[in-house]
């Protein structure tokens, strides 16, 4: 497999207090299989859709809880030159640069709007081993309350090309990279309560949407919104049980015209 182009979404995952709930959650939502925790790792455990891995769940380390979210990395050619990119553009290094054993390099990082992130400098870990099918990654936006700012930093830190979506009822932008289409960034709207952070929302592909929010209310989780379909598929945004928020999208069943985009 091949490494993905820089600024590429490239690996999600997740902390969990209870990880054995995590893993039976979305086992049964996303239809997820797990492989050995890693001890030498501190017990970080690979989730699979069909046999590929697709993200990661671990149990914190002492003195890291804190409210469970799912971390959105992007691929990185070199993690420490990449991490002072983000200072220079105004981002705050959560995690200095680390190597992960063979598996290859990280950071977290806060872009100035306030949203955690991931880099990852893949080694033997390239990364997702399958997108876009169901259980597996398939999209992420960055939800802010900054949108200029938000824009501005990640245009600098990655060779993207901005589209805004042409739509006075949103404000909504995506980012391209090369041909493709990696990144959406959503301002947030007074109908999100002031104390939640900007944040990633990752979307999880499912084959049927309403059949996973069902699996999701069944075991604990919490509908914010939807389902909805729209030109993209049909979606819905979820907490887990223990708070982590995602979101699920059946493309397939799609509804309306695609927006009018304009480079900006």
């Amino acid at each position: 497999m091949a490494v993905p182009p820089e600024g590429t979404p490239c690996w999600v995952d997740a902390m969990f207090n209870d990880v054995e709930g995590a893993k039976t959650f979305y086992g049964e939502v996303l239809g997820w299989t797990f492989g050995e925790a890693s001890a030498e790792f501190g017990n970080y455990t690979l989730a699979y859709a069909d046999d590929k891995a697709v993200a990661a769940v671990v149990p914190p380390m002492p003195g890291q809880e804190a409210p469970p979210q799912w971390c959105l990395y992007f691929a990185s050619a070199d993690a420490a030159a990449t991490a002072a990119r983000i200072r220079d553009n105004g981002g705050e290094i959560v995690m200095e640069p680390m190597q992960v054993g063979a598996f290859g390099s990280m950071c977290l990082a806060r872009e100035p709007g306030g949203a955690v992130f991931g880099v990852w400098q893949p080694g033997s870990h390239e990364g997702f081993e399958a997108t876009a099918v169901p259980g597996a990654y398939c999209w992420a936006e960055v939800f802010t309350r900054e949108p200029e700012t938000t824009d501005a930093f990640f245009s600098a830190l990655f060779s993207y090309r901005a589209k805004q979506v042409e739509d006075d009822a949103v404000d909504f932008r995506v980012f391209d990279l090369g041909d493709a289409t990696v990144l959406g960034r959503m301002k947030m709207t007074d109908d999100f309560p002031p104390e939640v952070p900007s944040y990633v929302n990752v979307y999880f592909s499912v084959a049927d949407c309403d059949a996973a929010v069902a699996a999701a209310a069944e075991r604990g989780g919490i509908l914010r919104f939807g389902p909805m379909s729209s030109p993209f598929g049909r979606f819905a945004a979820i907490s887990d049980p223990q708070g982590a928020n995602f979101s699920v999208i059946d493309t397939a069943t799609t509804q309306g015209e695609m927006p009018p985009l304009r480079d900006v």
